[in-house]
């Protein structure tokens, strides 16, 4: 749906009236582990021409305006619940039983249609190998890293987290907090974010879709006049992708044991 509402409003001829490109990585977590799903974008600051020989960027600093996005984004997002709770597809627990009653379920989206909704949109990066430090840190991205672990015993995991929510002093040191959880508390929470298999967590869109990225992107470099670099020479010996951790050797795959298709599971209540 993030796509759809970029690529709608990218499409308008009030901005930039083409068809753009878009690469979205899904995060599900929130910095406690909670269940918090979002998706982070990167979109090329411009568009083709239809005729495929002209870039067409867009504005210094700007892309599209987030307020309209926003409310775009509202609107699609809000309709789509509607229609999957008229088609039955949505289940209720607990305290939220009572919205499988069609008007309950009305009452409680009726105030979401007023607040604002925020699209958060980055300035542009600073080149190409920014770009690739940006997507390095997401798209392969876990629920918690190593780094964030304090300690852990048969009582509880303690671990690093961000309280978004708390302002914090000028260096964000009281954002920064630690919290402990039961063992199995903290599997629960990790567990939430194990996608299904098959699931594909990264996804492109328009000129970076993958029918018709080579092309796309043949045309773009053509227009932009950009230089691709081509290796020449002999090429560099690969360092093997296995290494022992206790002798330095590199490790022979001998065999790969492909893991059981996983059915697709709600998060556990």
């Amino acid at each position: 749906m993030a796509a759809e509402v970029l690529q709608v409003i990218a499409a308008d001829t009030k901005h930039l009236g083409a068809r753009i490109g878009a690469t979205l990585v899904l995060h599900t977590w929130g910095s406690a582990l909670t269940h918090h799903p979002h998706v982070h974008g990167i979109v090329p600051g411009g568009r083709l021409k239809p005729d495929g020989t002209t870039w067409v960027a867009c504005r210094p600093g700007f892309f599209l305006p987030v307020r309209v996005l926003s409310r775009l984004f509202r609107r699609r997002f809000l309709e789509g619940l509607e229609q999957l709770h008229r088609a039955g597809l949505l289940q209720f627990f607990g305290e939220h039983a009572a919205l499988q009653d069609a008007k309950a379920f009305a009452d409680w989206l009726a105030p979401m249609r007023q607040q604002e909704w925020v699209v958060y949109a980055k300035r542009p990066f600073a080149g190409p190998q920014a770009v690739l430090a940006y997507l390095s840190r997401y798209t392969h991205r876990v629920a918690i890293s190593n780094s964030r672990l304090v300690a852990a015993d048969a009582s509880g995991v303690t671990f690093r987290w961000k309280d978004y929510r708390a302002k914090g002093d000028a260096k964000g040191k009281v954002r920064h907090k630690t919290m402990t959880l039961a063992p199995q508390e903290f599997m629960r929470r990790f567990l939430l974010h194990v996608l299904p298999g098959g699931f594909h967590r990264i996804r492109h869109y328009g000129l970076l879709a993958n029918g018709n990225r080579r092309d796309c992107l043949a045309l773009a470099r053509t227009a932009l006049q950009a230089k691709v670099e081509v290796p020449t020479g002999e090429p560099a010996a690969r360092a093997p992708a296995f290494v022992c951790r206790h002798c330095g050797q590199p490790l022979l795959i001998v065999e790969f044991v492909p893991r059981e298709r996983a059915s697709i599971r709600a998060p556990p209540s």
